[in-house]
């Protein structure tokens, strides 16, 4: 990263890369939305982020291509400027959120189900934890939607977005 970045800026940067590499996402789409997230300006050219995250252009184009796909980054074009620039979504934030939660409850309860079919036939603890994960996952997948959107509505009605 530039020599001008704070040790706490490539910290930074590198502990959100592993926090999406966690998630299932390349560690390099982790670095791209953390440096998008402070970066000043809020929106980078590809040869921008390649030189701030020591990284090729070929890792920032394919990595870009997927932030795009996932919805977490857009393309921002400046007038006048040849080359596009990419920043955050104005949603991104709810949709890694989404993304994250959202898929790994509705894995879990698949999981359970699948665990419950097993084992149809049996009583024991080993079903009623089944049964228990089940029913929490079940619940956590019927209330998350209207969670997130309690959260979006006190959102929109406290502040306006930055850009």
């Amino acid at each position: 990263m530039p020599d001008n970045l704070h040790n706490e800026e490539k910290s930074f940067v590198e502990d959100f890369g592993i926090v999406f590499e966690q998630t299932g996402l390349p560690r390099m789409a982790g670095r791209i939305f953390g440096w998008l997230l402070i970066s000043d300006p809020p929106y980078q050219s590809p040869a921008e982020l390649a030189e701030a995250l020591i990284a090729s252009k070929g890792s920032i184009s394919t990595t870009v291509r997927l932030l795009i796909q996932l919805g977490l980054i857009e393309r921002f074009v400046i007038p006048g400027v040849r080359h596009d620039h990419f920043r955050l979504r104005e949603d991104a934030l709810q949709r890694t959120i989404r993304h994250g939660l959202e898929d790994e409850i509705k894995l879990f309860r698949n999981i359970a189900e699948q665990g419950l079919e097993l084992m149809k036939d049996e009583a024991s603890i080993r079903r009623q934890w089944l049964e228990e994960m089940h029913d929490r996952y079940t619940f956590l997948e019927q209330e998350f939607p209207a969670l997130m959107e309690r959260y979006e509505h006190k959102h929109r009605r406290g502040k306006s977005p930055v850009r």
